[in-house]
């Protein structure tokens, strides 16, 4: 009987650390995409093939960006990108395809993030000092004063 148990823990355990795979942003359609002719496609006809851009250029001419990205999430992990695509379509000053490019995810480039952290004024308190709700402050004899100056 308590096999049967350990069973059926085993089972919850690994159907719980099953990926999940989902597909977000612009679906490709290479028909669709086949049909857009350059130099005779507006901004309007593309909008009704295509729909509406993921996102536009801010700088630098008129083009539209049609992304879409394929994750992968397990259990409660950051998800991953496994897949990106992205259509870039390209219009000139009288709203015309002038050009359509596809890019990857290798084709992207990686931006460095910053992890540094800008430093508070005080301490932090420990996890039993919030818990209990104690003032550090009090318990050494200080006055706690508004930083501006101010009452506290």
């Amino acid at each position: 009987m308590s096999y049967k148990i350990l069973l059926v823990c085993a089972a919850a355990m690994l159907i719980a650390c099953t990926p999940v795979v989902s597909q977000r942003g612009y679906m490709e359609d290479k028909d669709v995409e086949a049909g857009i002719k350059p130099g005779t496609d507006t901004k309007t006809s593309i909008q009704t093939k295509l729909g509406y851009a993921s996102t536009t250029a801010t700088f630098g001419g008129d083009t539209w960006y049609y992304i879409s990205s394929v994750e992968k999430q397990v259990a409660f992990f950051t998800p991953t990108v496994q897949q990106r695509s992205v259509l870039a379509v390209y219009f000139d000053k009288d709203g015309k395809v002038t050009a359509m490019r596809h890019y990857s995810l290798s084709q992207g480039h990686i931006i460095s993030l910053e992890d540094r952290t800008t430093p508070a004024r005080g301490r932090e308190l420990t996890f039993l000092q919030q818990l209990l709700n104690a003032n550090p402050a009090a318990q050494n004899g200080m006055q706690q004063t508004n930083p501006g100056g101010g009452a506290p």
